[in-house]
């Protein structure tokens, strides 16, 4: 691995000092705050947009409103609210009144729960299955052995669908739940309107991927 790539996620200095958190803080040589000072300063101007720094900064307020005690200080902070509530929350802070929202099949049973508590909370719903539109999986060139049904008819998720329907419903925040890997990436690439994630799908573990990720060093430890 080259020396010179931003590693954040190798950073091994101690999270009290460390230049992203202190204004005199320490940073190791593959500190992109310290190394991409040019790419940080357009990406602050890009910030001071009107449209995008009161984006940014209800989405800040959220941030902080999803903990409980910040008034008797930081070792007595604990998280308060679900990514639903803040989810909801945050789009009555945009003033958002119409949105979208994208989701597998294999979740429609949650998609309907969600959906209503979308529309209970005051929002008019643009809902887009990830199968609409019956698009045979032959049409990208897939294989009948390589399909879930071999030997039948199967649609193929069709995301770039979802996002058109949503951007031509001018939907104007899409939440998306539980899109397959790489068909997420589509959808958020073809939204026009900015997006949030609720779920992503893990078949394995209940959509919690992060379950492996805390197992790394028993269950799961032959992924190293």
């Amino acid at each position: 691995m080259s020396e010179n790539l931003p590693a954040c996620a190798r950073c091994s200095t101690n999270l009290a000092v460390r230049i992203c958190q202190k204004e005199n803080g320490k940073a190791p040589p593959v500190c992109p705050t310290i190394n991409h000072t040019r790419t940080l300063e357009n990406a602050l101007k890009e910030l001071k947009k009107p449209d995008v720094m009161e984006f940014a900064r209800q989405a800040s307020i959220q941030e902080a409103e999803g903990y409980a005690d910040r008034n008797r200080g930081y070792e007595y902070v604990k998280p308060s609210k679900p990514r639903i509530v803040e989810t909801m929350e945050f789009a009555h802070r945009m003033k958002y009144k119409r949105l979208g929202f994208v989701f597998c099949i294999g979740l429609r049973k949650e998609a309907k729960v969600v959906e209503s508590l979308l529309s209970s909370n005051g929002f008019e719903v643009v809902s887009a299955v990830c199968k609409l539109g019956r698009e045979p999986k032959e049409t990208i060139g897939v294989r009948d052995d390589q399909k879930i049904y071999i030997g039948k008819f199967e649609s193929m998720c069709h995301p770039i669908a979802q996002a058109y329907v949503l951007n031509a419903e001018q939907t104007e925040f899409n939440i998306v739940m539980g899109l397959c890997v790489g068909h997420d990436s589509l959808f958020l690439k073809y939204s026009k309107s900015p997006c949030t994630v609720l779920a992503v799908k893990d078949r394995l573990l209940g959509h919690n991927p992060l379950a492996a990720i805390y197992n790394i060093d028993s269950y799961y430890r032959a992924l190293k």
